[in-house]
């Protein structure tokens, strides 16, 4: 291996917790074999199930599907089909049509689809065997029948097999979302069946709730990936937990788990444009969660009121977001780390990157996300050049490498929020350009004032560098020059949307895409301002809207 290559796998291995050595050794060295005895009996339902947040239905027909925007079946792929990725075979095991929009319409179809499974899957076997759909499955099979449904004897002796796998098969050594959705399905299946066992998976979701819970949630609301859609994922977890304990006469245990709630609704609607839907910061995407409308409508019904998102400077400080909403605009701006040290599998190249509303038509835009995986379209999507940023000498902010991995990575500072008579005022630098020659360092400042966003970068250190500030376009919008360092945002009809001015170096304008959603690529254009510029040097890029 090459001295490169060994460094770049220190920077990234540096951050670790030992669990995550130690735990993926045992994980691989360890298997336990599948326990096929009777499944303890069910709890009688105490309290009332509330109607939990839905997705849009993923089955087309019985034993078709859709993921991903690709269509499949079980007669073409099996349950483990080679042909089709990884996470689209995932996403099989997943099981969401069951609690989806329309599922009491297709329920013939689940009750097909859940026989098949546990013929076709046999214990311990196969992708869906995997601790996270394992986890997801279990979920979604109690929370359709809290919901009304039944499941038969085959299903309720399965759910005993797939908990009793699950114990033994916790993903200590990937942490984060996975080890949480693991103790979330324990607690699920120990809160619906009763007995001795039963009680055995209940204490064991409860104790890693307990343990992570706090690091994952942060004081100021937000998952601590700092992914809007992982967020959103980690709500429902929540809201399902509330659900379930009260439906299950566990008030006591309902009460623990409302606590961070009322933060984590005000930290979604923060980050989240006046469409009422989610920016595109780190991994982020629609249509992987519940989108905003079900989620507020389950807390709900589960008692929590509506958060209403101030105008003004929101500062998300635990997460490293602010939010700048006035004059008829709204700003979200990336001012944090990439994410948690040892779990930054999620995480873009896209510190100081923003996202703009005028009114509530989306202006500038992230890139999102729309493949995992190891491809050259994964790495390019995670990169500074796919964010509204600044690039310098054509390098990434943050070592993002593979699939899920980060080596060196940004660190902000001297974060500045603050508002000054009628203009807010927001801004940070950051050292993720450090080790080039010269040391630059990036800094972003952002000023709105009545009918105008002023965004100033500064670069500091020594020599030359190329230096790139980039601005996407919602798909849609498109821009004509009006003079040398003057553009003019228009519409697809042509009407004015916004005028750009740029100084500091060359304007001009390429094309581009947008991944609103895995699967999906919009054509959009993306406004450069370019110069190749002797440090220190200035840039500066005003935007000008009328408030109608």
């Amino acid at each position: 291996m090459r001295l490169a290559a060994l460094s770049r796998y220190w920077r990234t291995l540096k951050y670790l917790k030992p669990v995550q050595f130690y735990g993926r050794l045992w994980f691989k060295l360890v298997r336990p074999k599948p326990s096929h005895r009777p499944a303890p009996a069910q709890r009688p339902v105490e309290g009332t199930w509330q109607v939990a947040a839905q997705r849009d239905a993923s089955m087309t027909g019985p034993g078709a599907f859709l993921f991903l925007g690709q269509e499949g079946s079980l007669q073409d792929h099996g349950w483990d089909g080679p042909l089709q990725e990884k996470l689209w075979r995932y996403n099989q095991h997943y099981f969401d049509d069951l609690n989806a929009v329309g599922a009491a319409e297709r329920r013939d179809w689940h009750l097909s689809l859940i026989a098949d499974w546990i013929a076709a899957n046999p214990a311990g076997q196969g992708s869906g065997w995997e601790p996270y759909p394992t986890s997801l499955r279990m979920v979604n099979w109690i929370k359709w029948a809290l919901g009304g449904s039944e499941l038969s004897a085959d299903a309720l002796a399965s759910l005993a097999v797939q908990a009793r796998w699950l114990m033994r098969r916790l993903e200590w050594h990937l942490q984060g979302n996975h080890l949480f959705i693991n103790a979330k399905a324990l607690v699920f299946a120990g809160l619906f069946f009763t007995g001795r066992e039963a009680d055995t998976w209940l204490a064991k979701g409860q104790s890693i709730l307990a343990q992570q819970m706090p690091e994952q949630i942060l004081p100021d609301g937000g998952q601590f990936e700092l992914s809007p859609t992982y967020h959103a994922l980690a709500l429902e977890d929540m809201l399902d937990l509330v659900n379930v304990a009260q439906a299950s006469g566990r008030t006591d245990l309902a009460a623990s788990w409302r606590l961070p709630i009322p933060a984590m609704l005000t930290w979604l609607g923060a980050m989240s444009h006046p469409d009422g839907r989610i920016a595109f910061f780190n991994d982020a995407a629609f249509g992987v969660a519940p989108d905003n409308a079900q989620l507020f409508g389950y807390a709900a019904r589960l008692g929590f009121d509506h958060p209403g998102v101030p105008d003004g400077l929101h500062h998300l400080k635990h997460s490293g977001y602010v939010r700048i909403a006035g004059f008829g605009a709204t700003m979200i701006a990336d001012v944090g780390k990439v994410g948690p040290d040892y779990i930054p599998g999620h995480a873009h190249a896209d510190t100081l990157s923003f996202e703009m509303s005028i009114g509530e038509r989306r202006l500038i835009v992230n890139s999102g996300t729309s493949v995992y995986g190891l491809s050259a379209e994964r790495q390019r999507q995670r990169g500074t050049s796919a964010h509204s940023t600044l690039v310098i000498d054509h390098e990434n902010s943050s070592e993002v490498w593979s699939g899920f991995r980060v080596g060196r990575r940004a660190r902000p500072f001297d974060v500045t929020i603050y508002r000054e008579d009628d203009r807010l005022i927001a801004g940070a630098a950051h050292d993720g350009y450090t080790h080039l020659v010269g040391k630059p360092v990036h800094r972003r400042d952002w000023v709105m004032a009545p009918e105008a966003l002023t965004v100033t970068d500064t670069v500091t250190g020594k020599g030359q560098h190329s230096l790139e500030a980039l601005l996407f376009l919602a798909p849609g919008l498109s821009a004509t020059e009006q003079s040398a360092g003057s553009l003019e945002i228009v519409d697809s009809t042509g009407q004015r949307v916004a005028h750009l001015r740029g100084e500091g170096g060359a304007l001009d304008m390429v094309s581009a895409t947008w991944h609103p959603s895995f699967g999906a690529s919009e054509a959009n254009r993306c406004i450069r301002l370019t110069a190749d510029a002797t440090l220190p040097h200035k840039m500066i890029i005003q935007i000008e809207w009328d408030v109608s």
